[in-house]
């Protein structure tokens, strides 16, 4: 299976919105260089497929790749059905391991009360990076079968 990166997004803080970089550098067992959300810890770098931020937009909520705190926003690949432990390939080389499916959302997010709802709770994936490399918007990214 394999689908196309639309955006590399980055913030400073937790629990805000994500500003779309176009490219980012993804640290071996660290995840997107200086974002909020790197360290080694297994939720390095979130995932979310445009899919799930069009049905926002289908409820009549204004928001774009990285205002769900996403990553990575990718189309072509039902990111919530992977199976943990997957293996994805993205950019220059750069291989994640899904480490969670969805997330508890939390109470005092601000992406929650400035949108009213989100999905990445529900159809955000988590990954950790096991090789480090360039992703751009742009590039490919597939799922490995063999893993």
């Amino acid at each position: 299976m394999e689908g196309k990166v639309l955006a590399v997004c980055y913030s400073q803080d937790k629990g805000e919105r994500k500003t779309d970089i176009r490219e980012g550098y993804f640290k071996k067992e660290h995840g997107l260089v200086d974002d909020a959300h790197s360290g080694p810890w297994h939720r390095q770098v979130s995932l979310l497929g445009i899919d799930s931020i069009n049905k926002m937009r289908a409820r009549g909520v204004d928001v774009n790749p990285g205002d769900l705190a996403e990553n990575l926003t990718v189309e072509g690949i039902e990111l919530y059905s992977l199976p943990v432990g997957t293996r994805l390939k993205a950019g220059e080389n750069v291989l994640l391991e899904v480490t969670q499916i969805g997330k508890e959302c939390h109470k005092g997010c601000a992406i929650r009360t400035q949108v009213g709802d989100c999905v990445m709770p529900r159809e955000g994936i988590f990954a950790r990076v096991l090789e480090e490399g360039w992703i751009r918007a742009g590039d490919k990214i597939e799922v490995l079968r063999d893993v």
